[in-house]
C-alpha cells in the first residue's frame, strides 16, 4: 500500500491507495490541522490511529510519497516514514520526474502541490483544464490540452484576508465563513460575509474568464481545498469540487519515478 501525504500550510491531507496504475483504489482518506509544532511521535501516533481506524495496519504499507509546501516540517515527516513505515520516502521535488513539460520560470518554483493539481486535474477530467485551490493562499493553475503545465496564478486566501482585517481595522471581527443572505449587508456581520463569499465567488469567476480566453472557452474548472465547496455554491464557472484530486496526482507522480 502507498500512504500518500499532501502538506499545506492549513491542512495535511492523506490518503492510502492498494494497487498501483489502472487497478489503484483509494482505500482511506482523511484531513488533519498542519502543526509545525507536532513531533515525529505524535505524527506516527495520529496517523497509527488512523490506519486502524479503517482497518489498516502500519505494517500493510510499504510506501510513502510526500508532497510538502512546508519546508520545516520535512525532516519530521522523514523520520516518521523510516521509523513507524520503516521506508525511506519519496518528496516531489524538482528533479522528480513529472511526465509533463512545466512551462514556468524557474520551474522550481512551482509549489508541489500545483504540480500535483495538475497532473491529477489532467488525468481525471483531460484539458485543458484550470484547477482552483482555496488554501492558505487562493492558487489558479492552468493546464494545457496535452497535460502541460502552463502556470497560474496566485492571491491571497479567504483566511487571510480575513485576518488583515480583523488586525488592521479595529472595529472589524472575525465571522464566520457563510454566505450571508443578502449581497447587500444589513449588519457588519452580514457585510463582512458578502465581501469574503460573494466577493471571492466574483474573483474566481473573473480570474477563470479570463483564463479561458488564453486556454480557451472549453477548459474544464476544477475546485479544491478547504473553502471550495463553499465557493462553488456561490460560483458561476467552477464546474466541481474534488478533494482528492491533489493525492491522486501525487498517486501518479510517485508512480512515474524511476525504479
Amino acid at each position: 500500500m502507498l500512504l500518500a501525504i499532501d502538506v499545506g500550510n492549513t491542512n495535511i491531507v492523506l490518503g492510502v491507495y492498494r494497487g498501483r496504475g489502472d487497478q489503484a483504489k483509494l482505500i482511506g482518506d482523511w484531513r488533519i490541522r498542519t502543526d509545525r509544532e507536532r513531533t515525529t511521535d505524535e505524527h506516527g501516533m495520529l496517523v497509527k490511529e488512523l490506519l486502524e481506524y479503517r482497518g489498516i495496519a502500519l505494517r500493510e504499507v510499504r510506501q510513502v510519497a510526500i508532497s510538502s509546501v512546508v519546508p520545516t516540517m520535512n525532516e519530521t515527516l522523514a523520520d516518521l516514514s523510516r521509523r513507524y513505515l520503516q521506508t525511506e520516502p519519496f518528496f516531489v521535488g524538482p528533479e522528480s520526474e513529472t511526465g509533463i513539460c512545466i512551462h514556468y520560470q524557474p520551474a522550481s518554483d512551482v509549489g508541489a502541490d500545483r504540480i500535483c493539481n495538475a497532473i491529477g486535474a489532467f488525468a481525471k477530467y483531460g484539458g485543458p483544464a484550470i484547477v482552483v485551490d482555496f488554501g492558505t493562499a487562493t492558487t489558479f493553475d492552468a493546464i494545457a490540452a496535452n497535460g502541460d503545465y502552463l502556470g497560474g496564478a496566485i492571491i491571497p486566501g479567504i483566511g487571510i484576508s480575513m485576518d488583515a482585517l480583523f488586525r488592521q481595522a479595529a472595529r472589524l471581527y472575525r465571522v464566520e465563513l457563510v454566505a450571508p443572505p443578502h449581497a447587500i449587508g444589513t449588519t457588519t456581520v452580514h457585510a463582512m460575509q458578502s465581501g469574503l463569499v460573494f466577493g471571492y465567488a466574483g474573483q474566481t469567476d473573473a480570474m477563470v474568464d479570463r483564463f479561458r480566453q488564453e486556454l480557451g472557452q472549453g477548459a474544464r474548472v476544477i475546485a479544491t481545498g478547504g473553502l471550495a465547496e463553499l465557493i462553488h455554491k456561490e460560483s458561476r464557472t467552477i464546474e466541481v469540487v474534488d478533494q482528492l484530486v491533489t493525492l491522486e496526482g501525487l498517486r501518479l507522480l510517485f508512480e512515474r519515478q524511476p525504479a
